[in-house]
């Protein structure tokens, strides 16, 4: 069984066209709401972390409106889980990763209470990806690496002799957080466009036929079924 599962939720327009949603406001609205049985799912099977990539900075070149809906749609589920007694219950700890920056105030305060409010809980930790995206992670890890070295009065040599995978990873965003043994992608595009780059060296690929919003319990079986079936060498 993977111990974490990274999940890029891809298909929300797709799905709409298909099922003929015309309401902007309620295609991101149904994306959202495929959490809540993500998050029982992954209770029942006894995972321990879920990293779900919710909006990268690429995605900032969409229309206004249509990025005012993603972000509305995740301070309003953030608000939910965060006054969830089920989220208690379940021992669920929120996190989120990414330039929040790029984030408006109430998304970014939204966010902020649900870690609050999770924050003691330890069964099972799941991390919002939003403004995320692998090579600004790299970037901005490097860059911290090197303001560390600089806050350290360290030379341009000496700071390039301590340069090292553990040390680029250790300001990594959420460097605590465990490599994903497992990383699916819905709507049935085949690449990674930059989710965890860094972290998924090791990680196994299953892409999905199937858009996010429509992902049945059976879907996310079949992933970690097949994840099962791997033989996983990490390239010995």
């Amino acid at each position: 069984m993977p111990r974490h599962i990274g999940i890029t939720l891809d298909g929300n327009r797709r799905h709409a066209r298909e099922s003929g949603l015309q309401d902007p406001e309620a295609i991101y609205r149904l994306g959202a709401a495929k959490l809540d049985d993500i998050l029982a799912w992954s209770v029942e099977l006894g995972l321990r972390m879920v990293t779900l990539w919710v909006f990268s900075p690429d995605n900032l070149g969409r229309p206004a409106t249509e990025i005012g809906d993603i972000f509305g749609a995740v301070e309003t589920k953030m608000r939910a889980l965060a006054a969830d007694p089920h989220i208690q219950r379940r021992g669920v700890h929120i996190a989120a990763m990414g330039r929040r920056d790029l984030l408006p105030p109430a998304l970014l305060e939204a966010i902020g209470t649900a870690e609050a409010a999770t924050r003691g809980n330890d069964q099972i930790t799941v991390t919002l990806a939003i403004g995320y995206g692998g090579r600004e992670e790299i970037a901005d890890a490097v860059r911290a690496f090197l303001a560390d070295c600089a806050a350290q009065g360290l030379s341009t040599a000496e700071a390039s002799a301590r340069i090292s995978p553990e040390a680029i990873r250790r300001h990594l965003y959420l460097a605590d957080l465990p490599d994903p043994d497992l990383i699916i992608r819905t709507s049935g595009e085949i690449r990674l466009s930059g989710f965890m780059l860094w972290q998924s060296v090791h990680s196994e690929l299953y892409f999905c036929d199937v858009n996010w919003p429509a992902m049945r319990r059976i879907d996310y079986l079949r992933a970690i079924r097949a994840f099962q079936h791997r033989d996983r060498r990490f390239g010995v």
